[in-house]
């Protein structure tokens, strides 16, 4: 196998980890199904450095403050996850975010928030995964409280260094200590999928060949 996670991760689906780590006992790896794809570049996969922004009534004296710490600390393989608690009320993310990320090998945000600046990101190739849009600036409506320390998403305790794999079924989460045997069954799995696909392909009974393989 690649020593490289994240190289691994881009071999994969969400559907097939989520499998695995439902196996290896961690039942609860998968961020909630309003987390989606918001732009044309719909997979995310790298290594977690997380955020958390929260609800405000005032601009802050030193607005986007964590915000801008947390991009400048990030590095090259990188994905930002962003706890922002579901808040619709403005956009946490925008295309200058995206564009400084993208220019420092950051590969993509998974947030419970909001983005806006549609008309540029649909033009570029950088994966903002959240709940929606809106225009309006989270200055004075939401801001980062806290970054690198863990965070819990939909029932989901994320770490800075863990994995995560975004694709158009949703989002999965590696726990870093399970990334190594994680990948490797994943891999395993993808193979054992593709013998299955073709079987039913040429007609083998679907209980047949579940009796086989396992698989479905």
């Amino acid at each position: 196998m690649d020593s490289d996670p994240i190289s691994v991760l881009e071999k994969l689906y969400s559907a097939v980890v989520a499998d695995v780590l439902d196996s290896l006992g961690h039942r609860h790896q998968c961020l909630g199904a309003d987390i989606r794809a918001l732009t044309p570049a719909r997979r995310v996969c790298g290594r977690v450095f997380t955020a958390v922004a929260e609800t405000v009534d005032h601009i802050p004296a030193e607005p986007y403050k964590l915000e801008m710490e947390a991009i400048d600390r990030m590095k090259t393989g990188d994905v930002l996850v962003v706890d922002a608690g579901h808040h619709t009320g403005s956009a946490f993310w925008g295309e200058l975010l995206s564009t400084a990320c993208k220019a420092k090998g950051v590969r993509g945000v998974v947030m419970s928030g909001c983005t806006r600046d549609q008309w540029a990101l649909e033009r570029m190739e950088f994966p903002v995964f959240g709940i929606g849009c809106t225009p309006a600036d989270s200055k004075g409506r939401l801001d980062v409280t806290r970054i690198g320390e863990p965070i819990a998403m939909d029932g989901v305790i994320i770490r800075s260094g863990d994995y995560i794999l975004g694709d158009l079924d949703g989002v999965v989460v590696i726990p870093a200590e399970e990334a190594e045997e994680t990948l490797r069954l994943a891999l395993e799995k993808v193979s054992g999928e593709n013998t299955v696909r073709d079987e039913l392909a040429a007609g083998v009974p679907v209980s047949e060949v579940f009796a086989k393989h396992g698989i479905l």
